[in-house]
């Protein structure tokens, strides 16, 4: 089975990127361990690149210039700069725990680029990590594992933010 992990550079994202490595991924066997007789699964770790939307300054009242393709282009390489060394880092964290995992940047809305990739690559469950948001936040906000969990065409796993302990017992009593 091949899972897709979306990574950004969220604590959300590597709390769920953690609990994937430790509930769905297990060290691999000593060599004078037999192997399990089920094959491992594949992790792919995806990053979505945000399409880049036109920067204006404004220059005066009442008129603004566009910024320059120079400028535009600068960021685009800042972007893929950040994706690469965010997926490095995902890939190390995997790697250190026994799991390799391909890396893959998607261009596109996060939201639509991730059910777009699960797609494409014939994923058997996506993950995603959950912000928490309550009802009305995630109706005005948006929702990435929302949309996801609605527009996706295999299973998706949505990986809650830890509690807060402290809350919690403060609720409790």
């Amino acid at each position: 089975m091949k899972v897709l992990m979306a990574v950004d550079d969220s604590d959300f994202s590597w709390h769920a990127l953690a609990w994937v490595l430790d509930h769905l991924f297990f060290p691999s066997p000593a060599a004078d361990q037999p192997a399990a007789a089920e094959p491992r699964p594949e992790l792919v770790l995806v990053h979505a690149l945000e399409p880049l939307r036109h920067v204006m300054y404004p220059v005066g009242p009442g008129s603004a210039v566009y910024g320059a393709p120079s400028m535009m282009e600068s960021v685009r390489a800042a972007q893929a700069e950040n994706a690469r060394s965010l997926l490095d880092r995902a890939n190390r964290i995997c790697h250190q725990r026994g799991v390799s995992a391909e890396a893959v940047v998607v261009e596109g809305e996060p939201r639509e680029a991730l059910c777009r990739a699960a797609a494409d690559m014939g994923a058997g469950l996506l993950v995603v990590g959950s912000r928490g948001l309550g009802a009305i936040k995630r109706a005005f906000l948006g929702s990435v594992s929302d949309y996801c969990a609605h527009h996706v065409s295999c299973p998706i796993m949505v990986v809650k933010p830890p509690r807060d302990d402290d809350s919690a017992r403060r609720t409790a009593s």
